[in-house]
């Protein structure tokens, strides 16, 4: 069983008294309603499951059908769990939830609540608009490295090449097939029905052409005046920041914005644009695994990209900040914050250089304690994968 803590979580909460809406979020292939059908096979309160995903048109009707019959279980038996799958992709599904979660409260009504989802920001700007003090959000992040390797037997190599999608795992061998999985059943089903169907994109071109410019330069800080003149576009930095909020809530690309002493910079700073899984990049590469590995600079950045992604999945949902530093000509490739506690990373795919002067600098600057070189002779990769961000900064 993988997401072992979420799952313990998810089954605590719901064996509890009616308190609040359970709202799961997370990217596509997760493993956001595997968890939900091993919590209905875990307890033994009645469950009704029903998803928004499903080829036919849903609406407010749907919802309240799904709810009735979920009241039907708890009538019958005393208490029951309606679960519903890809909640977002029903028009105004937030004030419907809202009105029949209050009816059920006012009537002290034994059902109990799941909400699954795809698309966090589309999901949590709905719960803070209609549905404030009545749900508990739960984060599912990609698969991590130990995750992977204990499912699949996979080596730190082939996590780093192929990513943490456990349903693309079986695949790995048929580099082709599996390519052709990534791209159609998961990039292009995120950005047709997860981004371009849900929310307004008046470019949707400039949409997907930055996702590419994002895999393309995973682990590399541009301006977004730069990203606009690579993208050949009249649009605006405005417009690129939202595209990426939109790309990030979708779990595949993000950018972590520069570190600055007691906060770190939004939106002031060029942002270091990051795959949220390495998957993402290796599909669309045209290399291969072995050709992969032998190309020093396309594996330098998956490397890199791979590093980020773990810090960025595995401190998501906490308070722990994970951003870049520069100066100059000085730089430092990760840095995490959480309260006054930071740490410093440099990743090295090969062997590592006599002297680090981005790392050096800034140490001085901000008086570290806590340094660390992953490759060359510092922690090893795998070692690192094994690791979550929260480990670094206790």
């Amino acid at each position: 069983m993988f997401k072992r803590k979420i799952y313990h979580t998810l089954l605590s909460r719901l064996s509890e008294s009616r308190r609040f809406i359970q709202v799961l979020i997370g990217p596509r292939q997760v493993g956001k309603t595997t968890l939900a059908h091993q919590i209905i096979d875990a307890l033994t309160i009645p469950c009704h499951f029903a998803s928004a995903d499903e080829p036919t048109l849903q609406d407010r009707t749907w919802i309240e059908q799904q709810w009735a019959l979920g009241r039907l279980h708890a009538k019958r038996e005393g208490e029951a769990i309606l679960i519903l799958d890809e909640i977002q992709k029903i028009d105004n599904w937030t004030s419907t939830i809202k009105q029949l979660w209050d009816e059920d409260t006012a009537a002290n009504a034994k059902l109990k609540v799941m909400l699954l989802g795809s698309s966090s920001l589309l999901l949590q700007r709905g719960l803070t608009e209609s549905l404030a003090g009545r749900f508990e959000l739960i984060r599912v992040p990609h698969w991590s490295f130990n995750e992977m390797q204990t499912a699949f037997g996979c080596t730190s190599d082939q996590y780093i090449y192929f990513g943490g999608y456990p349903g693309a795992a079986p695949l790995i061998t048929e580099s082709e097939r599996w390519s052709r999985y990534i791209i159609d059943s998961l990039i292009e089903t995120t950005l047709s029905r997860d981004i371009l169907q849900m929310t307004r994109v008046d470019k949707p071109a400039l949409l997907r052409r930055l996702f590419q410019l994002g895999c393309d330069y995973s682990g590399q800080v541009l301006s977004y005046q730069k990203m606009l003149g690579q993208l050949q576009d009249a649009g605006n930095t405005t417009t690129l920041a939202h595209y990426l909020d939109l790309l990030t809530s979708a779990g595949m690309l993000t950018g972590i914005q520069k570190f600055a002493g007691e906060k770190v910079r939004q939106r002031a700073s060029s942002p270091k644009l990051h795959v949220l899984n390495t998957a993402l990049m290796s599909a669309q590469s045209h290399l291969s695994f072995d050709e992969a590995q032998t190309d020093r600079e396309f594996w330098g950045h998956l490397v890199e990209s791979a590093v980020g992604a773990h810090l960025i999945n595995t401190s998501w949902g906490t308070q722990i900040q994970v951003s870049y530093w520069r100066e100059k000509n000085a730089e430092v490739d990760f840095v995490l914050k959480r309260g006054d506690r930071i740490t410093a990373f440099e990743v090295k795919s090969g062997r590592a250089p006599d002297h680090l002067p981005g790392m050096a600098a800034f140490s001085r600057a901000f008086k570290l304690r806590q340094t660390f070189l992953i490759g060359g002779q510092g922690i090893s990769i795998e070692e690192f994968l094994k690791t979550s961000a929260a480990d670094w900064v206790r």
